[in-house]
C-alpha cells in the first residue's frame, strides 16, 4: 500500500438482495481489481470492498474508509431507486434524492460516483448533486444488466 497522500481510495458497494436475480458481482469486482493491478498507475489507487451492503451500511463505510470514488454495483428499480436488503432480509430501495443528500455530506471528499445497476433512472437526481458540487457521477449501465462493465 502506498502511503502517498495522492492515493485515490475506491469504495465498491456490492449488493444483490435475495429477492432479485443473481448477478456476477464477484466477477465484476475481480475485473476491476485486476484492471487496477495491471495499470501503470496501480500505486495511485487503494480498493476497498463492502458486500451485501444494507442502506445503513453506506454512511458507515464512507466514514470508515473515506473514499474519493464510490462504485455501486447491484440492481436498480427505476424511480424507486437502487435495491438493497434490510436487516431482516426484505427488499429496500434507496432513492436518488437520499443518495444525493448523503453524498452532499461528504462533498469535500467524494470526487466520483459510478452506478452500475440496471434501470437506475435515479441518475438524474444524483447528477444534480454532481453539478451543484462539481463532482462526476457516471452510470455504467442504463438498461437490463448484462453482467458488469468493460473499462
Amino acid at each position: 500500500m502506498n502511503s502517498n497522500a495522492n492515493v485515490k481510495k475506491i469504495l465498491i458497494l456490492a449488493v444483490n438482495p435475495n429477492q432479485t436475480k443473481s448477478l456476477n458481482l464477484a466477477e465484476e469486482v475481480r475485473d476491476i481489481k485486476e484492471a487496477l493491478q495491471l495499470s501503470k498507475y496501480r500505486d495511485r489507487f487503494l480498493l476497498e470492498q463492502e458486500w451485501a451492503v444494507r442502506p445503513r451500511d453506506i454512511r458507515r463505510a464512507i466514514l470508515d474508509f473515506r473514499p474519493n470514488i464510490i462504485h455501486f454495483c447491484g440492481h436498480g428499480a427505476g424511480s424507486q431507486g437502487l435495491c438493497f436488503q434490510d436487516e431482516v432480509g426484505n427488499l429496500q430501495f434507496v432513492t436518488g434524492e437520499v443518495l444525493a443528500d448523503l453524498f452532499q455530506n461528504f462533498a469535500t471528499q467524494i470526487e466520483c460516483v459510478l452506478i452500475n445497476a440496471c434501470y437506475s433512472d435515479l441518475l438524474g437526481i444524483v447528477q444534480s448533486y454532481a453539478v451543484q458540487l462539481h463532482r462526476m457521477v457516471c452510470q455504467l449501465w442504463q438498461g437490463k444488466h448484462q453482467g458488469g462493465c468493460i473499462f
